[in-house]
């Protein structure tokens, strides 16, 4: 499908008289007939090198998003600044890159990459609040035979930056998509969850699936062992309206899941441990995922929905030379700067560090609830029937760690000391998720007067 007919008829042309191969304007998408400032890069037009005038277009698109106050779509495929033209086009992919920067937080930022985007260019997917990517879309800053020639491995271009790298290992690709008209349905669906600017609140949809509908199905999601796994997306379909939701970064850091969906029609952000990977434990990825995350919901008012069940940060020497500290951080600045309604849920584990960055009370959160099966500890029995009994025989220890399971991890001893609000039956889980955020839809925080925070980036 030719990529004009990919997307709906411009209402409005910005720069329609200019040369190139970028086309700007107030444009529908569909089938929800979204109104969006759209920004179309043709990749058949100088193979997409982009212009000084090029990206004056992009500058002007993004200028106009954030005077109408509507959300940014552009469709980029791009083989990198324009040559011919030299420092000139170098200078308007800066001009284009600081008008998309002006946009972020204040209108959303959806980046459709369906061709290369090289060099530049491709850090323009860096800046969107999400990418969608096609399975032809390929991005890098640097290509193979940079590569090649600065550390002798030989890479394809989609080794080094294909749509499946950067779904699962760079994190840039949020969602992935078959050609531009599904990226631009997925786009749309995103779009869905989210209001036009700051200013406003994500738009409430009406749903058949009442508030008060139980979930009896979750009573018997969790395994006999401690030790098991299970998908915890099932716990996410449960509450979500008619089991509908959208994961984001699914392939990236699989043992955290980021998902938005509709609890009684109103739009919400989950964050969750996935035992199913890696036990559900936190790494840089998984900490810097759920800190984008965290920060993309909060900058457009979408409430924060946390379930917990993770044993603590994995351990290891790269991780700690990488900057675990440094990384593990961006999560706690995240959630502790976040000013929407927060629910926490504990629906097993919460050990350690691990359970106060998973938004505990200790964090701000509004609201926590838990499941009888939880386990709010500093870690687990065994780890402290070795550091609290170690001179034991292994007998002895064996009948320490069920005492001390019995006695210290249980939901209960937290909720003596107020860290957790109420224990619930996970039966009522959708009806107490649902019940906190109507009482916390009026929720408004006064933001401390300063330039911006300073976090560990």
């Amino acid at each position: 499908m030719p990529l004009a007919a990919s997307i709906q008829a411009t209402q409005l042309s910005l720069r329609a008289g200019v040369p190139g191969g970028t086309r700007a304007g107030l444009t529908v998408l569909e089938p929800s007939g979204r109104k969006v400032v759209s920004v179309t890069l043709d990749a058949e037009v100088r193979r997409g090198a982009l212009s000084n005038s090029d990206s004056e277009t992009i500058a002007a698109a993004a200028g106009m998003a954030l005077q109408q106050r509507l959300p940014l779509v552009v469709v980029l495929a791009s083989s990198g600044a324009d040559v011919f033209e030299g420092v000139a086009s170098l200078d308007g992919w800066g001009k284009a890159a600081k008008a998309m920067a002006s946009c972020s937080g204040i209108v959303p930022v959806v980046v459709v990459s369906y061709g290369l985007a090289l060099s530049g260019p491709a850090l323009l997917l860096g800046l969107a609040d999400a990418v969608v990517m096609t399975t032809e879309a390929v991005a890098y800053v640097s290509g193979p035979a940079a590569v090649a020639q600065l550390t002798g491995q030989h890479v394809t271009s989609a080794q080094l930056g294909g749509q499946g790298v950067h779904a699962r290992q760079s994190g840039v690709a949020a969602l992935v998509a078959d050609d531009v008209e599904g990226a631009l349905d997925a786009a749309d669906c995103l779009l869905s969850y989210l209001p036009d600017h700051v200013d406003e609140m994500p738009p409430r949809r009406a749903s058949r699936d009442p508030a008060w509908r139980t979930t009896p199905q979750l009573r018997d999601l969790l395994p006999a062992s401690p030790t098991g796994s299970y998908d915890v997306r099932r716990v996410v379909e449960a509450l979500a309206d008619d089991g509908e939701f959208l994961e984001l970064r699914s392939g990236w850091a699989p043992q955290l899941v980021t998902a938005l969906c509709h609890v009684d029609g109103r739009p919400v952000g989950v964050v969750a441990n996935q035992p199913q990977s890696m036990a559900g434990t936190l790494d840089i990825a998984a900490s810097q995922k759920g800190a984008r995350f965290v920060a993309f919901c909060d900058a457009f008012n979408v409430p924060l929905l946390t379930l917990v069940d993770t044993p603590g940060f994995m351990p290891g020497k790269d991780l700690e030379w990488r900057g675990m500290i440094r990384h593990g951080a961006q999560l706690v600045f995240s959630y502790a700067q976040a000013t929407v309604p927060r629910v926490c849920l504990i629906l097993r584990k919460a050990f350690g560090g691990a359970y106060i960055v998973m938004d505990s009370k200790g964090m701000g959160n509004d609201v926590c609830l838990a499941w009888p099966s939880a386990q709010v500890a500093v870690m687990g029995a065994a780890g402290a029937v070795q550091i609290l009994h170690r001179r034991e025989d292994p007998e002895t220890q064996a009948l320490l760690a069920v005492d001390y399971e019995a006695t210290y991890l249980n939901p209960y001893v937290a909720a003596e000391r107020g860290f957790v609000d109420s224990v619930i039956d996970p039966a009522d889980t959708r009806v107490a998720v649902a019940r906190a955020l109507d009482l916390l839809a009026t929720k408004r925080e006064r933001l401390a007067a300063r330039k911006h925070g300073n976090g560990p980036l």
